[in-house]
């Protein structure tokens, strides 16, 4: 069997170089054990791993841009609202005209959904997946209609315990409940204590550090924090609160495990995120998203063969909009509709020998065009203005990404 490869090779920083060689062609006459493709999906990254056996092969974190979505957005809501306000030409408010498919998320949502799905397909093409596996929830909650767990005893055998720490170093913001201080060790602290009649329920624990843990000891939490008001009701509004950026992500999840069933036809495995945690601390493996995502479901052993993961950053095609705005949303420029100059457009990585000028020297970074053919090109010390496009080659076209390790 002849199998025909492209390699690339990724530089540092924001402005990472992409050299295409030549094509390899290589004869594989023995079996190929199948690659798994595991998928650790985040609210700010997501982390991907290719695992062949017990060797992690290959990682990628995938840093999303839902937060700049949700800028936009919101940018564009306020600008609307003040030129109607203003009684000034406006585009007029569509309200009962539109209608939500089922299962529709926000659009900073959604952008987590598809470009998880976007590099699924593109490692689909340079290497032989047979199945994916997936971290469908954070944490396994009991009932899915109550995003509280209940119970007294939630979890039985080898993993007791790590769903619930997980669960509650999330909910407690990996903080001391009553302190505040972080980066310390923290202890299951329940609020009205075990002594007394208090429950293992969730909504009865939090997270304290050893001196605060044992200056309370058995006190009710209203003796103990009777000298501090604030702070007693923020703990005992929290402890019931649910964990409402977990259910968000839960919810991303369940639409990426749907999607990932659909568009690749692969067998999809899902695991939890106390499963995982497990599996990572067994192991011994430092915290990262594209560890994470190498230890998702059930694993035995792992060997890391790569110690470096490609950084991944979601950056967008731009904007469509001609006519640009201040802050206060006034017309202040125009937009050509020409977005190639000299076979480049802005945000290619090109690369730049300059020979003669003020600006000798070699350059790779992203490309600023113009259409007067002076380009600026902003790399990892700073932007260099002023470059000619007679000096730029072609390294990367622009595909709404950018890279680095």
């Amino acid at each position: 069997m002849m199998r025909k490869c492209h390699v690339r090779f990724v530089g540092e920083g924001d402005t990472a170089t992409y050299a295409l060689l030549p094509d390899l062609k290589v004869e594989i006459t023995a079996p190929q054990e199948p690659i798994t493709l595991k998928l650790d999906p985040g609210s700010k990254a997501t982390g991907i791993a290719l695992v062949q056996g017990k060797d992690v092969i290959f990682g990628a974190e995938l840093a999303h841009r839902s937060q700049a979505i949700k800028a936009g957005l919101e940018s564009r809501r306020s600008l609307r609202r003040g030129r109607r306000n203003r009684h000034t030409r406006y585009r007029k408010a569509r309200l009962l005209n539109r209608t939500r498919s089922k299962g529709w998320l926000a659009p900073s949502l959604q952008h987590r959904v598809e470009t998880t799905l976007t590099w699924v397909n593109r490692l689909r093409k340079l290497a032989p997946i047979a199945s994916v596996f997936q971290e469908l929830v954070r944490f396994d909650l009991q009932q899915s209609e109550n995003p509280e767990i209940n119970g007294l005893e939630y979890q039985q055998g080898v993993l007791y315990g790590y769903e619930i720490r997980e669960y509650l170093l999330n909910k407690w913001d990996r903080k001391c409940a009553y302190c505040g201080i972080t980066d310390m060790p923290l202890q299951v602290e329940h609020i009205h204590p075990r002594a007394k009649g208090g429950s293992n329920r969730i909504s009865n624990l939090c997270l304290a550090c050893d001196t605060c843990n044992k200056k309370k000891g058995t006190q009710d939490i209203e003796q103990f924090l009777s000298k501090k008001p604030d702070i007693l009701k923020r703990i005992l509004s929290q402890a019931k609160r649910p964990l409402k950026d977990a259910a968000a992500v839960n919810l991303t999840r369940c639409a990426l495990f749907n999607g990932l069933r659909l568009t690749t036809g692969l067998p999809v495995s899902t695991g939890s995120g106390g499963l995982t945690k497990f599996n990572r601390t067994r192991l011994n493996l430092p915290k990262s998203h594209w560890l994470d995502a190498a230890c998702v479901g059930q694993v035995e052993e792992l060997k890391v063969l790569t110690s470096q993961p490609l950084l991944i950053k979601a950056a967008g095609h731009g904007t469509r909009q001609m006519c640009g705005t201040n802050r206060f949303g006034f017309p202040i420029r125009h937009r050509s509709k020409k977005q190639i100059h000299f076979s480049f457009k802005t945000g290619d990585i090109v690369g730049a020998t300059v020979t003669a000028g003020k600006k000798v020297g070699s350059y790779v970074g992203r490309v600023l065009c113009r259409a007067s053919g002076s380009f600026d090109i902003a790399t990892t010390k700073g932007r260099v203005a002023g470059i000619s496009h007679k000096y730029c080659k072609p390294i990367h076209k622009k595909d709404g990404y950018s890279y680095g390790f």
